[in-house]
């Protein structure tokens, strides 16, 4: 079993991010982590999300499905809500007509299961890629693909070794998934020219890609370590245990020291890098921001007085990141700049309300 305390504190982020807006009338319900029945983690958000499954609210009631997996699958309980999620958003994709379809590449390890859009064999578009980190599952960022038609890009969302349905092992040459994606997809999309929006821990996994795989010509991060939170033993120490497991959990060992990325690979980086660092962040140390400082070249920063996540920044850090994305591809037009016209008006507001 999970600590309780940490698990409530923890998700918050996940549950502002997908904007659920009764996260605390759940939580308030929750006593235990044990099983799935009555008062229990997996048994209370899967409830919630059975309910929006009777009203036809497949969309909404997977994201409740992703809460009751989190932050991993131990158990029964936790792999039906997971398998529950999944079956929710492939209802939703075929009845919206989202154009979002399911792809599968074979890779060493296993076969990978992802949910992609706009790709087409006539005409390849530039590929976005779209990560959570070592607690969310795909489904989470599903919807977002129905949206990137608007930005003239394909889309492909992916998760982590060892999340949710991917079957492959978290090591430090994870970053080889993502190249093995592009090789799949090429002649579907224009993977070329590959960006991507990669939060914490697959944000780390996509800079050690890039600088091996040219293709990836730039990458919007938050929160993602570096080297000091792999290899700093006192910070370690204090780290959430829930992350400490999760990360034991995927990758098998709790030996971490192998994944911090050096400096001469991040000398290496020649395309652009947005990161948002949260200064109270429990979780990533603020010396992996100082080395990104050091030694990227292109480099662009937004802080937060936050924690990890950002979640009490959740509407303006994603704006943030399409903003970032926008920029690292050269985009202009109007979707820029009503892009960046919102993030100021978030930005304006924030200042306004110190």
């Amino acid at each position: 079993m999970n600590d309780l305390g940490e698990l409530k504190r923890h998700v918050q982020v996940h549950a502002r991010g997908q904007r659920i807006g009764d996260y605390r009338t759940v939580l308030d319900r929750i006593a235990t982590d044990d099983g799935g029945g009555p008062g229990s983690w997996a048994g209370e958000w899967s409830k919630a999300g059975e309910r929006l499954v009777r009203q036809g609210l497949d969309l909404e009631a997977a994201k409740y499905f992703a809460m009751a997996r989190f932050p991993f699958v131990d158990g029964p309980a936790r792999q039906e809500a997971q398998d529950r999620g999944v079956a929710a958003i492939d209802r939703w994709r075929q009845r919206s007509r989202s154009g979002i379809e399911p792809f599968e590449a074979d890779l060493p390890g296993g076969r990978v299961r992802c949910w992609a859009a706009g790709l087409s064999s006539r005409d390849p578009k530039p590929l976005l890629v779209l990560m959570g980190g070592i607690v969310t599952v795909k489904e989470q960022w599903a919807p977002t693909l129905a949206k990137l038609g608007r930005l003239g890009m394909a889309g492909i969302v992916a998760e982590l070794p060892g999340v949710g349905a991917n079957p492959l092992t978290y090591t430090p040459d994870s970053w080889r998934m993502l190249s093995g994606l592009l090789d799949a997809l090429a002649g579907q999309a224009d993977v070329t020219r590959t960006y991507a929006i990669a939060m914490s821990f697959s944000g780390h996994m996509a800079m050690r890609c890039a600088v091996e795989d040219p293709r990836v010509k730039g990458i919007v991060t938050t929160n993602a370590p570096v080297k000091e939170f792999f290899t700093d033993g006192d910070w370690l120490r204090g780290v959430p245990r829930v992350t400490l497991d999760t990360l034991a959990h995927l990758s098998g060992s709790e030996r971490l020291a192998d994944w911090a990325l050096t400096e001469d690979q991040l000398a290496a980086l020649d395309i652009p890098l947005a990161y948002m660092s949260c200064l109270r962040d429990e979780i990533i140390p603020a010396a992996d921001l100082q080395l990104l400082r050091k030694h990227v070249r292109d480099l662009k920063v937004r802080e937060y007085d936050d924690v990890h996540g950002a979640p009490n920044h959740t509407e303006e850090t994603q704006l943030w990141s399409i903003a970032s994305l926008l920029e690292a591809t050269g985009a202009a037009g109007p979707q820029r700049a009503l892009i960046s016209m919102l993030l100021r008006g978030k930005e304006l507001r924030r200042k306004l309300r110190k």
